[in-house]
């Protein structure tokens, strides 16, 4: 057995090229269905474990889809904004407790979500380095931040500018790293979490200045009476909190008016989910409230459909592989007929010429197999987050 193990290696790695046809034509056959399979599998239970996990979503009235996404994974687009009033009435009325989320910035790539200390408790994450946030101008990073940035706390992070040519002077906010989040497999690990308020100074929403009542700054004033101190572009802005500028930092307009990108509500029992609900059915509203696991449950339902065609598209193509691999292993033997015969002529036995074909056979098999199990673990690993970024695009 091994010297037909033998011969047939060598066979093989003398004829490269119908070799490699075999390989790739039997790989594709093997991982195909089952990628097909695992992809769609893991895709869904991420999907649904986030969703089902998040009871109610509030945001401006649009595309349901695009306020799960934005509020679950931070990655799609940010819906149009609502203001903190909707947050604040909601707490009044006692149905459920309001989570306000803040997103649409970034540092490189890596999303910046505002929010309050919940939506710690809420995802029940938990601090392995450092702590939470607590003052002005600190954020704390998930551990795919920390890991792939190197960061610790006490590091900083800056936050991008959300664009090349932004008339607004919106500048990019240095941020204190004061703690890294544990590992929780979620999209939370590729977050940079802050305070609302720090995420308002990013978006120009609120800001520090030097002192206009100062000698120093008597160049940057323009007008001084009862009513106020009007200012100059010549006017320093501080791009980053320290103890000696927090006291300057202060909002522009009421805290109500202040925008909010979503609102995570938990309602204190299903009645107050019901309620709660109900007040948003009626037409004139300009928000909307929906439910996690339903949106991704119809979402969910599309790609099953989908999957049906795949199936059916896929299963056309490993018929054509496996037809062109017969095709390519007869044809082979045909243009060894020579080669056969000289094996026959030295003494060899029609059952040794046959488990020579049987290990070609054999070997591009394992290594087909070997191949495409390789291929399904890095569907395992990385097919939900290339289905997010689909779903995004």
């Amino acid at each position: 057995m091994k010297d037909a193990l033998y011969l047939a290696g060598r066979y093989l790695a003398a004829n490269r090229l119908t070799s490699t046809v075999l390989l790739v034509s039997m790989t594709l056959i093997l991982f195909l269905p089952a990628g097909l399979y695992v992809l769609v599998r893991e895709s869904a239970d991420s999907l649904n474990r986030r969703a089902d996990a998040t009871p109610l979503i509030i945001g401006t009235k649009g595309s349901p889809l695009e306020l799960a996404l934005s509020t679950l994974y931070f990655e799609s687009d940010p819906p149009p904004e609502l203001t903190y009033r909707e947050a604040e009435q909601i707490a009044q009325d006692g149905l459920a407790r309001p989570i306000p989320i803040l997103c649409g910035f970034s540092a490189g790539m890596f999303p910046i979500v505002g929010t309050t200390p919940d939506y710690f408790d809420f995802r029940q994450l938990e601090i392995a380095d450092g702590r939470r946030f607590a003052m002005l101008g600190e954020c704390v990073i998930g551990a795919a931040v920390a890991r792939e940035l190197k960061f610790t706390p006490g590091g900083s992070i800056i936050s991008s500018p959300k664009g090349a040519f932004n008339l607004a002077g919106v500048y990019p906010l240095k941020m204190k790293v004061v703690g890294v989040i544990a590992e929780t497999g979620t999209p939370d690990d590729r977050a940079i979490f802050t305070d609302l308020k720090t995420t308002w100074i990013i978006s120009g929403k609120m800001h520090g200045h030097q002192d206009l009542t100062t000698s120093q700054a008597a160049s940057a004033v323009l007008k001084k009476d009862d009513k106020g101190i009007v200012a100059n572009a010549s006017v320093v802005e501080y791009n980053e909190v320290s103890p000696a500028n927090a006291a300057s930092f202060h909002l522009h307009g009421s805290l109500s008016e202040l925008p909010l990108t979503a609102i995570i509500a938990i309602p204190n029992n299903d009645k107050s989910s019901a309620l709660l609900r109900g007040r948003y059915l009626e037409k004139e509203q300009l928000t909307q409230i929906i439910a996690p696991s339903e949106v991704m449950g119809e979402l969910l339902a599309t790609i099953l459909t989908i999957r049906r065609y795949a199936v059916a598209a896929i299963s056309l193509a490993c018929l054509a592989a496996a037809g062109s691999s017969v095709l390519v292993l007869i044809l082979s033997l045909r243009l060894r007929k020579a080669q056969l015969a000289t094996l026959h002529k030295i003494g060899a036995p029609k059952s040794r010429v046959f488990w020579i074909h049987a290990s070609e056979i054999i070997i591009i098999l394992i290594a087909s197999l070997i191949l495409a199990s390789l291929l399904t673990a890095a569907t395992l690993q990385f097919g939900d987050a290339a289905v997010r970024m689909l779903l995004n695009s």
